[in-house]
């Protein structure tokens, strides 16, 4: 099982490795949002924490003496892919990745 959640903490997914929920934790004011964008949020992070249960099973097979082309026949994601994913996704979703520091 593996986690991802919303940056503030509002979201809070628990999934399969192939990304299926088994467990949601919702704050109650995202229970006002609109229904469609807070879905695709729990979809993203589902998505989410597939890649990173991917990254987990790569680094235990690593770990275990796994040659590197039997890896890669299981197309598990590397550690750049689902960073490069992650920020993608954050950025199309219009969440700002900018410090939260400002002059004074």
């Amino acid at each position: 099982m593996t986690t991802a959640a919303s940056r503030d903490g509002a979201l809070r997914v628990v999934t399969t490795e192939q990304g299926l929920p088994t467990a949601l934790t919702i704050d109650n004011a995202q229970l006002r949002r609109d229904p469609r964008a807070l879905a695709k949020d729990v979809l993203r992070l589902c998505r989410q924490a597939a890649q990173r249960a991917g990254l987990e099973r790569r680094a235990q097979m690593v770990e275990e003496g796994y040659p590197a082309h039997v890896i890669e026949l299981f197309n598990l994601p590397k550690p750049e892919d689902v960073a490069r994913e992650e920020i993608v996704t954050e950025w199309e979703d219009g969440y700002d990745t900018s410090s939260w520091m400002r002059s004074v």
